[in-house]
């Protein structure tokens, strides 16, 4: 018995047609003495009918239980008037079995994949290869095979060529920890797996490939969020001879057609732009997700002569803001609802969140508001926050002041929440691009500055003196694909100039010579101007998928705690091994 057809393939066209199908139980049924089985594959669900006319076929199939495996044949017939599946492509037939061969039986299953059950995230994936099997997960691999499909096509016919990068390569700092493997033939030193194929990339352009590609695995040892796994995978992509327009224009019309091509859904194009300073202004994010219409607003102008210090002492200080987030309709929210909401900006590192609740704006004055924060501040100071926002009756005004980072942040998350949980989330897709991101950033701990997205971004000024005046001054020639809130690409024009690079090392990085000796060597030897960008492609599939995390599109992820339930990686190793690689454990000091 050998397949000849799909379960979701077949349909009325093949009516009459003798077919072999293969698959598991998906669910069995027994009506008036016949036996019904939904059949599944990957492709979809198709109903066998038993009859007990074949009395030997028959006992055969009385034995079938959920998740058997089996190949079945017989001829595809018409359902019966008013009992068709219109769910499903192959709901206006049936196949009347014939011959049925049994592959395999299985256990009961520790929880069903009906899609109707909830289970944990932790039995789920100790039993992934059960997950998997779910309908609904199939259809996210399969969604997920035709993005790479596509995009390796629409690269191709842009000239662009697919090139592999090491694996076990240098440790270079990219903004995480980096996983290590030890070296066996050279004792006490260690290979790391990469973040990104960034360094190779960029010689690959040195070297004259002028556009290349690759679906490469890349690793991250950080903590983990919805979004982020210690393995993952990265469309990665470099191009000679182009600037930032170039880059965008080819990439900003891959994803729209992938869209339409995979989703059908049309994306706006162009994509709208925004500096990183408007979206931290405006949205307290550097992704802002444009699917909802709550705004920031900066009012220290405002408050700068106040005597109320938590909002004055911001004010007047250069790296200080006070802004706040109108909500209407939000005079309605309860004490235990802005306590939580409170409580939510102190993840961010908010001390408190002050409001004032508007509600009747045309009272006037104080009459109309009720706040904690109302005695602190003159009613003119008051009257004119409530006209810059254009307050009305049943709005809920939240402050935050301090530190700009902070304040942003915090209002930013709150702003994200109260849309969710206001139901105030515009449907559909919404891209972005957010540019002229700050070159560098000053960390106080280290007393230096570090790159904002990492040290081989070229900077907007290209002029070495200038730029080490002014390195805090200089923006980045960076550029990130936003959407729907998710970063899904980041990239930017890179340091052609060994000069220029240098310069930057000498300010974000002491060991330059010790980690990218190399990289500044290369550049000595001609090597044209050149930029590129990664997209996220798990973060990708998880927005066209409507998952709730990128584990749901990663056939064996780990956990929030970067461990594999189902092979119990990480474990630990044989004494014979760690000497083989000249490595002793250390025990965990407790206190």
């Amino acid at each position: 018995m050998k397949r000849t057809h799909y379960c979701g393939q077949v349909t009325e066209n093949q009516v009459n047609e003798k077919v072999c199908v293969s698959g598991w139980v998906h669910h069995r049924r027994d009506h008036g003495g016949i036996i019904f089985i939904d059949l599944r594959d990957r492709s979809g669900l198709l109903q066998v009918v038993f009859n007990p006319e074949q009395a030997a076929l028959f006992a055969q199939a009385e034995g079938l239980r959920n998740e058997y495996v089996m190949t079945v044949t017989g001829p595809l017939v018409l359902r019966p008037l008013g009992t068709e599946n219109k769910q499903l492509t192959s709901g206006k037939v049936e196949l009347h079995a014939t011959d049925l061969m049994i592959h395999n039986s299985a256990l009961p299953l520790p929880f069903s994949i009906d899609g109707y059950t909830p289970v944990s995230e932790e039995v789920a994936l100790r039993y992934r290869y059960l997950d998997l099997r779910r309908p609904e997960m199939q259809a996210r691999f399969l969604l997920r095979t035709q993005v790479v499909a596509f995009i390796r096509r629409f690269l191709e016919e842009q000239g662009f060529l697919e090139l592999e990068t090491p694996i076990l390569t240098k440790a270079t700092p990219e903004g995480a920890r980096d996983y290590l493997v030890p070296s066996r033939v050279h004792p006490g030193e260690f290979y790391a797996l990469p973040q990104s194929p960034q360094l190779f990339k960029q010689l690959l352009m040195m070297a004259g490939f002028d556009r290349y590609y690759q679906v490469v695995r890349c690793f991250r040892d950080e903590d983990l969020r919805a979004d982020r796994q210690p393995e993952f995978t990265q469309l990665d992509m470099e191009l000679s001879f182009c600037d930032e327009q170039t880059i965008q224009a080819i990439t900003e019309t891959l994803i729209v057609q992938l869209f339409k091509t995979v989703l059908n859904v049309d994306l706006p194009q162009p994509f709208p732009k925004m500096s990183y300073a408007e979206a931290m202004r405006r949205y307290g994010s550097d992704k802002p997700d444009l699917r909802i219409a709550l705004e920031l607003v900066d009012i220290a102008d405002l408050v700068k002569e106040v005597e109320f210090k938590v909002f004055s002492a911001p004010a007047n200080d250069e790296k200080g803001r006070v802004a706040l987030l109108r909500v209407p309709s939000g005079a309605e929210f309860t004490r235990k609802m802005i306590d939580d909401y409170t409580a939510h900006c102190a993840i961010y590192g908010a001390k408190g969140l002050a409001y004032i609740k508007v509600l009747d704006r045309a009272q006037g004055g104080l009459a109309g508001l009720q706040s904690p924060i109302l005695k602190f501040l003159p009613e003119p100071v008051i009257e004119a926050i409530l006209e810059r926002v254009q307050a009305q009756t049943g709005d809920i005004l939240f402050f935050g002041a301090g530190d700009f980072k902070l304040v942003s942040e915090s209002l930013g998350a709150l702003r994200l929440k109260i849309g969710h949980d206001l139901n105030q989330v515009q449907p559909g897709f919404h891209p972005l691009w957010v540019v002229d991101f700050p070159l560098l950033e000053f960390d106080d701990k280290a007393q230096r500055w570090q790159a904002l997205h990492h040290p081989f971004t070229a900077p907007q000024i290209s002029d070495v003196s200038t730029f080490q005046a002014h390195p805090g001054a200089c923006l980045s020639r960076a550029y990130d694909m936003v959407l729907n809130g998710c970063e899904i690409g980041g990239g930017s024009i890179r340091i052609h100039d060994a000069a220029l690079q240098s310069a930057v090392f000498e300010l974000s990085e002491q060991e330059q010579q010790e980690k990218f000796g190399f990289l500044l060597e290369a550049l000595k030897f001609g090597c044209p101007p050149h930029g590129g960008i990664a997209f996220g492609l798990d973060r990708l599939v998880m927005l066209m998928t409507g998952a709730r995390s990128i584990r749901e599109v990663i056939a064996f992820p780990k956990t929030q705690t970067a461990s594999c339930p189902l092979t119990q990686a990480p474990s630990a190793v044989s004494p014979e091994q760690l000497k083989e690689l000249f490595l002793q454990i250390q025990k965990k000091q407790t206190n």
